[in-house]
């Protein structure tokens, strides 16, 4: 990734400037005197001065150590419970004054856990990336995001993944219908619509011009869409702090 930056800027075909890189810290690397070693570490392999935004990648630390999947005997991750997510945010706040990243937040974090950080948070969270679509909508966090001003980054808002899902949900291909739009044009506009910013990738060129060519559904059909009562999650780490972080053997 670092080379590829490197290569494209010194074309001089885009600037740093017009790039947002993110980047997150790991979950073996939330004791506070583990922080900055392993953001600069990050910024070392992209080759660039600052982040644009650093997340902490879940609010679930690991033991600390160059091991990122500790797991016991009985293959169990092993966590470290001699840290705080409020003194790992500390540390990132840190990285923040002194300009290394221009901005902080978290991912995979819910929203009993995020009060507390931001209430006790001298520099809040700039941005909350949680897995959101019309089957996970995270209504309540979304809330309280757009209450306190904190960006809403919806990853998986196709559902990908979730079979039967959203992409051939009756609701959504109704409205494709009507609209003469691809259901993963409706759901994206449903997501932004709502209030939310998306994080989705594309395989094909087709299919990253379809995601960025996308227009307003009515409000009609951003409630019809809201009324799903079907939920599934993807991701499910934030539900208990033990699967999905790296698959054994992978």
């Amino acid at each position: 990734m670092g080379e590829s930056l490197q290569a494209e800027f010194a074309t001089g075909a885009i600037a740093r400037e017009d790039v947002f890189i993110t980047t997150k810290l790991w979950n073996t690397n939330h004791r506070p005197e583990r922080v900055e070693p392993a953001f600069d570490a990050s910024r070392e392999r992209l080759g660039i001065s600052y982040v644009d935004l650093y997340l902490i990648h879940t609010p679930f630390a690991f033991q600390p150590g160059s091991n990122m999947d500790p797991r016991d005997q009985s293959g169990n991750i092993i966590y470290d419970r001699g840290v705080t997510l409020l003194e790992t945010w500390r540390a990132m706040e840190n990285l923040a004054d002194q300009g290394k990243c221009r901005a902080i937040g978290l991912s995979d974090v819910v929203l009993e856990n995020l009060v507390p950080l931001y209430e006790a948070a001298r520099i809040k969270p700039a941005v909350v990336q949680v897995e959101s679509h019309p089957y996970l909508p995270q209504t309540e966090l979304l809330e309280f995001c757009k209450q306190k001003g904190i960006v809403f980054l919806a990853f998986a808002p196709l559902g990908h993944g979730i079979r039967p899902g959203p992409l051939e949900d009756p609701a959504v291909l109704a409205i494709a219908r009507q609209t003469s739009l691809t259901p993963a044009q409706v759901l994206l506009a449903w997501a932004i619509q709502r209030g939310t910013a998306v994080l989705t990738t594309a395989k094909t060129l087709d299919r990253a011009r379809e995601n960025y060519n996308i227009s307003a559904i009515p409000e009609v059909a951003v409630d019809e869409i809201s009324r799903i009562q079907i939920r599934s999650r993807l991701n499910s780490v934030i539900e208990t702090g033990v699967p999905g972080f790296i698959a054994k053997g992978g």
